[in-house]
This record gives C-alpha cells, structure tokens and sequence, in this order.
C-alpha cells in the first residue's frame, strides 16, 4: 500500500475517533458522584444507585474493550493487506459472474467476517453483563433465531439495494447524473421500509397482542382524541421475551402507525404513567420530529451520494488501502472511511436536534395531560428499573446522547 494522503487522512480518523471515544468514556467515568441526586431520592435508595453505577462502569469498560478489538482487527486487515486479498479471492470465485456479483460477494463476506467477529462481545453482553445485572431474559435459542433473522433481512434488504446502487454507479449512460438517480431510488426504497418495518418485519421478532378494552386503553384514547391523533393501533409487545427493560415508541405511518408499549412497561407503571408516556410519543408525530428527521435523513443521503460520484475509482484511494484493480464496490467501502468526519459531524448534530425534540415532546404531554407530574415519575422510574447514569459527564452527553440526561428533563418539566 502506498502511504499517500488519503492513508493519513483515514489513519488519523480512525485513531483519532478511537482515542475521543476513550477520552468521553473515562470523563463519564469520572463523572460518577457517590451521592445520590436529590431528584431520585424517592425512587432510588443507596443499594439501587450503587447497582446503577456499576453497571455504567461495567458497560462503558466493556465497551472500551470492543471498540480496543474492533480498531487493532481494522488496522490489521488494512495494513496487512485484506482489501486486497480478499478482493483477489471474491474476483476469483465470481470469474465470469459479472462485478455486481462480484460486489455482492466481496460486501457479504465483510458482513458476514463483521458478525462473526462480533458475536463473542454480543453473547458476553447478553449472557453475562445483562445476565449480571438482572436485566437478561434472552434464552440460547432466541438469540440464534435473532441473530439468524437478522443476517437474512440484511441479505434480503441490503443486497438488493446494494446491487442497483453498483448497476447505476458503472453504467456510463447514467453519467454524472447516477448520484440523483441513486438517491431517488434510494429515498423511495427507504420510504417502502417506512410501511413493510411496522407490519413485516417487526412481527419477525416480536409479538404485538391489541391492548385489551379497560382503564389503559379508555385513557389512551382519550388523551389521543384531545390530540387530534387518529389510533390505527395500540399494542402490548412482549418485550420481556428478551429483556426486563422498558420502553414504548411509535412506527411506521399512515394506515400502518404502530404504537407499542413493552408488557414490563406496562406491568411497572400506573395508567396517568402510561398515559403520559404515550402522549410524549404522540408528541413527537405532532410536531413533526419523524418527518423532519426523514427529511434531513434523505438530504444528507443526497449530499452523500453527490461526494461519492466524486472519488468513484479514485486510484489514489485504492492504492492508499494496496489495492491493485479499481472497482465501483470497493469505491463504496473505501469512501465510507474517507467520509467518517463528516459522518460524525452529521450524528453529533442530529443528536443535538434530537434532544431537543426530546424536550418538546415533554412539554407537548405536559400540555395534553395538563400536568407534569405523571410524566415526571414515569422516567424516575424508568430511570431506576433501566439503571440508567444519573450523573453523564456533558461531553460525553454532547457526543453520544440522543435524549437529555435525566437530570436536565426533570428539571425542565418541573419549570413547566
């Protein structure tokens, strides 16, 4: 390989991601106070904040150690040599197959070499941490079936639109204009998944049982009326199935909105909870978060798309990775390292837009249920049964958070 700009440019990246997500995780780390916050002392007592502490410790080390393995195995394959050798052994076993399928080939077999190697880490965390934690409801079985489940859908889901996006890239009647083609396709595909994800795919994995008629659901619909929002469905999951955490969210739209709330959370918490939990997701459909994250999610795939039809066969980036034979798929992959500073750029603004609608859907509940209180003791309460890090260090919130900490939502419902 030939150390050229583009080699220390990724290089630096990499590394510098690295050593930043070190740094952000031990300033949360050091972020842990012994005391209790007031705010949680009628809901936390000394043994629960203890436990919730050590489980940060625990998962952030533990994450330290995957992200430790994940660069040396990266750096490894690239500086020994693997793009290359690997592309030498796809060309030769798809001789004659064409470089789509050859794309197709050399994509899956990253994939599926990426699962493999991550599978050690996600049994750990499940069957040992989890475990250790109380949270892990997951049995041998359903791990397999997901993990199974998982790689088909990837297959199913990505090799398709991977395989066009590589046609209309090389096909020089599509020219400069192949970028726009792809980002329509592409934008059409993602609004299809949109639909299918609610309905399909989500049963694949889990069981949505109609919330039955009683106390929950009257107030539900009542509080939905006041919104102005339209039911199609209000669903008990069985979340328990894989872990004790809570938690309830809102997918798809039109005909196919989907409003799911886990059976431990709906087991935990009183009815005005619910209620106010459900109003928050409501919230966001209200005021337009799902569609304006949609709308920013497909401009910035546009620009993205606009940037590769840029380094499409760039020589200098293929001999920056030692690879001899230029090719539209590995112009993908080799990009996608080329591109992660702004990529990163891009996650911590989004996670700022995020936090924000965060704190805008809270005052929409407020406003709905016409008080804060029962919101507020449903996320002290998630708060304790998820054990989740009272004290974030703010860089690290700045960097990875895509809600507020806890802290600073209390404290703005309370202002409320």
């Amino acid at each position: 390989m030939e150390i050229n700009g583009y080699f220390l440019f990724i290089a630096i990246t990499v590394i510098g991601f690295y050593l930043l997500e070190v740094v952000s995780s031990l300033l949360n780390l050091k972020a842990l106070k012994p005391e209790l916050p007031s705010e949680f002392e009628d809901v936390f007592d000394n043994e629960k904040y203890s436990q919730s502490q050590a489980y940060t410790r625990e998962t952030t080390k533990f994450g330290l150690i995957e992200s430790t393995f994940s660069l040396i195995v990266f750096l490894l394959f690239w500086w020994l040599g693997g793009f290359q050798w690997l592309d030498a052994q796809v060309r030769g076993f798809g001789f004659g197959f064409g470089p789509i399928a050859t794309g197709l080939a050399f994509v899956a077999a990253l994939m599926v070499g990426g699962q493999i190697l991550s599978l050690p880490f996600n049994l750990y965390d499940t069957f040992v941490i989890e475990e250790k934690f109380g949270f892990n409801k997951m049995t041998g079985k359903t791990f397999v079936t997901d993990f199974v489940k998982n790689l088909i859908l990837s297959a199913v889901l990505g090799l398709p639109i991977f395989a066009l996006l590589l046609y209309l890239f090389q096909n020089p009647a599509f020219g400069n204009v192949a970028w726009l083609v792809a980002w329509i396709a592409t934008t059409v595909f993602q609004l299809f998944l949109l639909f299918v994800y609610p309905k399909w795919i989500l049963p694949m994995f889990n069981k949505f049982v109609p919330l039955e008629d009683g106390e929950l659901r009257q107030g539900i619909e009542v509080m939905a009326k006041k919104c102005d929002f339209p039911l199609t469905g209000i669903f008990e999951m069985d979340g328990s199935k894989r872990s004790t955490k809570s938690n309830a969210y809102f997918a798809g739209f039109g005909k196919h909105k989907k409003i799911a709330l886990f059976d431990t959370l709906i087991k935990k918490h009183t009815v005005p909870e619910l209620v106010a939990v459900l109003a928050h997701e409501i919230g966001h459909f209200k005021k337009k978060h799902i569609l304006k994250t949609l709308i920013l999610g497909i401009l910035q795939m546009g620009f993205i798309f606009y940037l590769l039809g840029l380094f499409l066969n760039n020589r200098s980036l293929f001999d920056a990775f030692g690879v001899r034979e230029t090719s539209v798929y590995l112009s993908f992959i080799f990009f996608s390292f080329l591109l992660s500073p702004l990529s990163k750029l891009i996650g911590v603004g989004m996670a700022i837009f995020s936090r924000k609608n965060e704190f805008e859907a809270d005052a929409f509940a407020v406003d709905v249920t016409g008080s804060a209180m029962p919101l507020i003791t449903a996320l002290k309460s998630l708060s304790k049964e998820n054990l989740s890090n009272l004290t974030p260090h703010p860089f690290y919130v700045f960097i990875n958070y895509s809600h507020p900490p806890m802290t600073e939502r209390l404290a703005a419902l309370r202002a409320l």
